[in-house]
């Protein structure tokens, strides 16, 4: 602990004094019967007592209109503020008892977002953001002294961090984070509301997602069965036989490639049949959005059973804990992506009106055809775990398409089906009759062993 080294009496109010870990001179006053203790900067005495008086006289200007603060450091503010923000995502556990935070703070989170459905999302947002980049830039830094030139400063730090400019999104939760701080600070009267500085939220806007046509995805598959008959070694092979069913699962299905895709096990997918006609859900337990959400039960559409069949044909020993893509040996592979962008640089496909594709391009390829389809965005949204504000964002230039008949005033005659040969119905009848056999046999080890 510091030790008094030196005192020097100005006043029967005022003296300064210096300690034995600093080389400058500190100042001690009273004001309405409250001690204050203020860093004159000063190492000479005469400097440290000119300075002195000027501190004495500031405070009591400050406390006579109301002004004064004592700032607190950001780091101290903004844990504050994620304490109280991580207790009100906990307020819903049936472990922990119930607290809110202040009013005030859940009024300021409501005007920032206006949808109570979505207040956890944004308060884990603004948490993670807060930790991730404003406490490790600002950190001690007082509260009072984040001007306008320091905001610039942070911006630019955080674009270095990004790689990118952040989008404005991005920068609308990073302000909506950054104000309750002020915020906080406000109310505890750590600094005065004309200290707090103004936030832009003016960065990339949101840019169309990158989808194939059906034409362009017939390609990319065609070019990738060509490439896993091309593979020089066995490995390469299997990898890319596994994309193969890796895309043709995700284009019928709109989950994330990426984590949701590559956490999936055997047991997560379930059949329901009737006949010759079946439908399959696969239950999303892991990925970006089901910490908030839980598990996400996703509809496929029936062109997953080519996938699914080649998939159990070469798992014959497979078990519900499995992951479902992964190789002969039985590991997962990190080569998924760089496969399939070798695949679309052959074919020419890798970008799309400057915006360039990739796995996750069949995330939104889903999305778009299911728009195309005239299928609602509501359920689009429910299925793919997103919003339906992200959708009209990203896709709205799909909507009027969709509505062509309505918008020309023109429509078209459906065209009659051409008549049904008899050979062409025997072939159905018998495909009818061995997916009828093939869906009997996959419920049958489903309820003996937990997958299909």
């Amino acid at each position: 602990m510091a030790k008094q080294i030196a005192r020097h009496d100005i006043n029967d109010t005022l003296y300064i004094f210096k300690q034995d870990n600093s080389e400058r001179w500190y100042a001690r006053f009273v004001l309405f019967n409250t001690w204050y203790c203020k860093s004159t900067k000063k190492k000479d005495k005469d400097e440290a007592i000119a300075m002195a008086h000027r501190i004495f006289l500031d405070h009591e200007i400050r406390i006579e209109t109301n002004t004064l603060v004592q700032s607190k450091r950001f780091r101290y503010v903004a844990e504050r503020v994620i304490e109280k923000l991580e207790r009100e995502l906990n307020v819903t556990s049936p472990e922990k008892p119930k607290e809110r935070i202040p009013e005030t703070l859940i009024d300021f989170i409501e005007s920032q977002e206006g949808n109570k459905n979505t207040e956890k999302k944004f308060r884990h947002d603004y948490s993670l953001a807060l930790r991730k980049y404003h406490i490790p830039y600002f950190d001690r830094t007082y509260v009072t002294s984040i001007d306008q030139d320091a905001i610039k400063q942070f911006d630019l730090w955080r674009e270095k961090q990004f790689g990118r400019t952040p989008a404005s999104s991005t920068l609308k939760t990073h302000n909506a984070a950054l104000n309750l701080v002020f915020k906080e600070a406000i109310e505890h009267k750590w600094m005065i509301p004309i200290q707090v500085p103004v936030l832009s939220s003016k960065g990339k806007s949101g840019t169309r997602r990158a989808a194939f046509s059906e034409e362009e995805y017939d390609a990319v598959i065609d070019g990738i069965y060509e490439s896993e008959r091309n593979a020089h070694t066995e490995k390469t092979r299997q990898i890319r036989e596994l994309l193969y069913d890796y895309c043709e699962i995700a284009v019928n299905t709109g989950i994330r490639p990426g984590t949701e895709m590559e956490s999936i096990t055997w047991g997560d997918i379930e059949l329901k049949a009737q006949g010759s006609k079946a439908q399959f859900f696969i239950n999303v337990r892991k990925g970006k959005t089901t910490k908030h959400t839980g598990t996400r039960k996703i509809v496929c559409k029936k062109d997953v059973i080519g996938a699914i069949s080649r998939l159990r044909e070469r798992f014959p020993h497979r078990t519900p804990s499995q992951k479902l893509f992964r190789l002969a040996n039985g590991e997962t592979t990190p080569q998924l992506g760089k496969a399939f962008e070798k695949v679309l640089q052959n074919n020419n496909l890798k970008t799309h009106s400057d915006v360039p594709r990739t796995l996750y391009s069949l995330r939104h390829t889903y999305i778009t055809w299911q728009l195309l389809a005239g299928t609602s965005m509501d359920v689009i949204a429910k299925q793919c775990g997103t919003s339906v504000a992200m959708i009209e964002q990203h896709y709205s230039h799909v909507r009027p398409e969709m509505f062509a008949d309505e918008l020309s005033g023109v429509t078209f005659d459906k065209t009659k089906p051409k008549p049904v040969s008899n050979k062409t119905l025997e072939r159905r009848a018998k495909s009818a009759e061995r997916d009828e056999k093939r869906f009997k046999e996959w419920a049958a080890e489903y309820k003996k062993r937990g997958c299909i």
